[in-house]
């Protein structure tokens, strides 16, 4: 089993923390006995900092809490009377709504960025991941490692020791890099005397941070809050148990193991031989037979690099007047028939009306219309950098189907990368993360893409209704946002009003920003500078 980093504590800082947490030495551990707020508050700063859950709860939250009623409290302590009680709704008569009034907070740290995507599958949970934008990858653990995860069948491998030396090596070209940029663009964007050091600091790392963050390996580790039912686990649970990698099978075997401390009733299908055990291997049954058909039917051709891409594959032509049918049915006592014969005599002016009575007044891009806009949708397939598929790919009120990573499609360079007169070193990075990849993909294909850098692209689709689309176009095209999702939400947006002829739907996404900027993060920093002034 891959060996995880165990973080130390002193014996009084033990004492306090096996109050809260279900074990002290493992990357995967549930959060009891304190206020929801405070686990939401440790799950917000959990993105923004390198620090573990346990480690930021001692330094940053645990003198703002009055803890000495808690003095008798052992999380570690069993939770047997709550496992009867629920036992007999939950698993004796199967009824799966109890299953989703039960929550938990789950701690998930030292997880590849491979790991992180499968633990974001599901739609019906909470995440936040660390993010490459804040946290540096410079530093080393404890142990004197970079933060990458080293996967068993690769150590022993051949090829172990030359997995090792070249991560070690992409890891060293990302230190050297990011001080070196931080330098270049605080001579191209100078302070201004509007900012403060602590903003513009910190804008300027952002940057730095964005740009650089291409260069990290697949493998690079991340921690992840989770919050989610004991249903949503389940299902999560079944869906790692079948998974193909191993790390990814291991980590669930944790996971199992903390959540049956807090909500074991839940969770006790997962390991029946003709219930759990059975559904994962449906799962990976089928994965397995229907890739093997497809290879019979079409032998794939090797895959040649691709440029940045957004494509509109499929939409309805009449999707306008779907809304339209859908706002005056839930507005009217029409049927849904009645409501369609309605709109076909509609003239375009009224149909313009009612969608401006619909949309309203936008007063920030939070106030969207409501579930008419679900009536049409739009499937889109993209090429991007790897590291802007992980940010799309945690919007979960849609659907997206990504294919392997590898490093067939090329990569991208940032602009910011080429003036800074860094383009050589990035390339000779991502060439090495190419070959390893490719003498790994012979020996394993599924733990060859830890050694693909998120600079590489990778083709992924997603379908969305137009309601989500407005969420998620004017979300990513803000202009704190970085520069390679910004360019998908601006061509998502043109599409739409193109290519599928929706107008309406397109004007009515009235936040999609178009601005250009130098900083993305100044003006966010600005604004929380300000905040935090407020609050003195």
């Amino acid at each position: 089993m891959h060996q995880y980093v165990t973080e130390e504590f002193t014996s009084a800082e033990e004492a306090i923390l096996r109050r809260y947490f279900t074990n002290l030495d493992r990357p995967v551990f549930a959060l009891v006995n304190l206020p929801e707020v405070v686990k939401g508050a440790l799950f917000a700063r959990y993105s923004r900092t390198n620090k573990s859950l346990r480690r930021l709860f001692l330094d940053e939250f645990v003198g703002d809490l009055d803890i000495e009623g808690d003095i008798s409290i052992d999380a570690t302590v069993g939770v047997d009377r709550a496992d009867e009680l629920y036992q007999k709704v939950f698993f004796e008569y199967g009824d799966d709504s109890v299953a989703q009034l039960g929550g938990v907070h789950l701690a998930c740290e030292q997880s590849s960025n491979i790991l992180t995507k499968v633990l974001e599958w599901g739609r019906l949970m909470s995440y936040l991941e660390q993010s490459t934008r804040y946290i540096g990858y410079d530093k080393r653990l404890n142990n004197g490692h970079y933060r990458y995860y080293r996967p068993q069948d690769v150590l022993d491998s051949k090829l172990g020791a030359r997995y090792v030396g070249e991560m070690d090596r992409m890891f060293d070209t990302y230190a050297d890099l990011l001080p070196r940029l931080a330098e270049w663009l605080t001579s191209k964007f100078p302070k201004t005397a509007d900012d403060t050091d602590f903003a513009y600091r910190q804008a300027i790392r952002a940057k730095a941070l964005d740009a650089v963050r291409g260069l990290l390996p697949a493998s690079a580790i991340s921690n992840v809050g989770i919050y989610g039912s004991g249903q949503a686990f389940e299902s999560l649970l079944l869906r790692m148990r079948a998974h193909p990698l191993e790390e990814v099978r291991l980590y669930s075997t944790m996971m199992l193991e903390e959540l049956s401390k807090v909500i074991p009733s839940f969770l006790r299908r997962v390991e029946i031989a003709e219930r759990g055990v059975q559904w994962s291997h449906y799962l990976a049954d089928n994965k397995t037979s229907t890739a093997t058909l497809l290879e019979d039917l079409f032998p794939m051709d090797d895959a040649k690099p691709q440029e940045e891409s957004v494509r509109l594959v499929r939409f309805d032509e009449s999707g306008e007047d779907r809304v339209i049918e859908a706002i005056i049915f839930a507005n009217s006592t029409m049927s849904h028939l009645d409501a369609q014969r309605r709109t076909e005599r509609m003239g375009e002016r009224d149909k313009e009306k009612l969608f401006a009575s619909y949309v309203g007044n936008r007063q920030n891009r939070r106030h969207r219309p409501g579930r008419a806009f679900e009536a049409t949708d739009y499937r889109f397939e993209l090429v991007t950098d790897y590291g802007a598929f992980r940010d799309l790919q945690r919007h979960r009120l849609l659907t997206i189907e990504w294919q392997p990573l590898s490093s067939d499609f090329g990569y991208d360079v940032p602009d910011i990368i080429r003036d800074s007169g860094l383009e050589s070193e990035y390339a000779e990075s991502l060439r090495r993360s190419h070959e390893l990849y490719v003498a790994l993909y012979e020996q394993n294909p599924e733990s060859a893409q830890y050694a693909v850098a998120l600079a590489f692209r990778i083709r992924y689709v997603i379908q969305m209704n137009a309601r989500e689309a407005m969420h998620l176009i004017e979300l990513r095209s803000g202009p704190q946002g970085h520069p390679s999702y910004r360019r998908v939400a601006h061509e998502m947006h043109r599409l739409i009003r193109e290519e599928a002829g929706h107008r309406l739907i397109a004007e009515s996404m009235s936040y999609v920003d178009f601005s250009d900027t130098d900083l993305e993060r100044l003006e966010a920093e600005r604004a929380a500078e300000r905040a935090r002034a407020q609050r003195k």
